[in-house]
This record gives C-alpha cells, sequence and structure tokens, in this order.
C-alpha cells in the first residue's frame, strides 16, 4: 500500500493546516526520507504491513503532476493508493475515509483526479476545522496550528494511523464504519 500526504514542500509550508498529509507521514516516520523526481518517500511497517509512505513536492495544487512517477517508480495502480489531506469542511478532530469521491474543492485532489482521469482513489480526510468567517481561506489553511489545536491532531493522527491498519487488514468498508463516525478531544 502507497499512502501519499500531501501538502506543500518546504520550512515556510511545514506546520501550516494546508501540510496535514505531509505533517501525518511525519508521525508515522520522521527520518530517512529519500527524494525522487517530484516526490520523497520512506517505509514503515503498521502491525506487520510494509506501507510506502510518500510526499509530492509540486506544490498542492500540482499534487497530480507527481502520481504517475510515484505510480511508476512503486509499480502500483490506483487501487494500492491512499491519499491522506486537509478538509476544511470537517471539524478538527474528524477524520473521513471514502472510497471515492469529488475533489470536494480541494485543489490538490483536483489535480489527482484530473491526472489520473478518476475519481476512484481511496482517501482521508483528516478535519483542520472551519475558517474564521472574517478570514480569507488561503490565510486559513496556510495558517499554523495553536498549542490546543495540536494536542488534538497528536490524538487525530494516532486515530488516522489506527484507521489506516483497518484499512490493511479488513478493508476500507470496515474502517468507514469504524472511523467515519469517531472524534477525538482536548
Amino acid at each position: 500500500m502507497v499512502v501519499v500526504g500531501l501538502g506543500n514542500p518546504g520550512p515556510r509550508y511545514a506546520f501550516t493546516r494546508h501540510n496535514v498529509g505531509f505533517l501525518f507521514l511525519d508521525h508515522l516516520k520522521s527520518k530517512g526520507w529519500k527524494p525522487e523526481k517530484f516526490f520523497e518517500w520512506n517505509k514503515t511497517q503498521l502491525d506487520d504491513h510494509e506501507v510506502i509512505l510518500v510526499k509530492p513536492l509540486t506544490y498542492m495544487n500540482l499534487s497530480g503532476v507527481a502520481m504517475p512517477y510515484i505510480m511508476r517508480f512503486f509499480q502500483v495502480n490506483v487501487d494500492d493508493i491512499i491519499v491522506v489531506y486537509d478538509d476544511v469542511s470537517l471539524k478538527l478532530g474528524k477524520i473521513r475515509i471514502r472510497k471515492k469521491g469529488s475533489d470536494g474543492g480541494h485543489n490538490g485532489m483536483k489535480s489527482i483526479i484530473q491526472t489520473l482521469g478518476t475519481q476512484e482513489i481511496k482517501r482521508i480526510r483528516v478535519g483542520i476545522g472551519e475558517k474564521p468567517e472574517e478570514m480569507s481561506l488561503v490565510d486559513f489553511v496556510l495558517g499554523e496550528f495553536s498549542e490546543e489545536e495540536l494536542v488534538v491532531l497528536q490524538k487525530v493522527f494516532e486515530l488516522s494511523r489506527n484507521a489506516l491498519v483497518t484499512i490493511l487488514v479488513e478493508g476500507i468498508d470496515k474502517a468507514m464504519s469504524v472511523y467515519n463516525s469517531a472524534e477525538v478531544r482536548a
């Protein structure tokens, strides 16, 4: 299984809400990233399953550009991929697992769907909370989490890890029935 976490490369974006995909992969494996053309990767063990972790380095809005390179490099097809990314329409503390669907207004997923020519892409959407009314969407997603939010986010990453193990062991339908209604708090 290849887990593709979405985000933006570089220190400017490292701890922003839009980098939840990268941050989740770092939660699973923080050291030893190997650079390739358009992405970097690592491997980890989740229970007895080896999982390949991939961060596209093409910036969020061009995430799809890296996908053909990723699929060719690891010799996988779209069924072997799970994409993890931020979702402004989900409350912080919640995740949503899906087998397929539209981009939901997320430019990274839009790029991937356009490049691969299918909406049948497994995904874990990580809630980052609703943007404040007085703030632009760009400023919100490119803003950093507060200390209190980071506490919740670490628990969300453990929840997401467990969901990933469930997908690997029992399938995505089981993971959706268990984790789509789960919520963590500080």
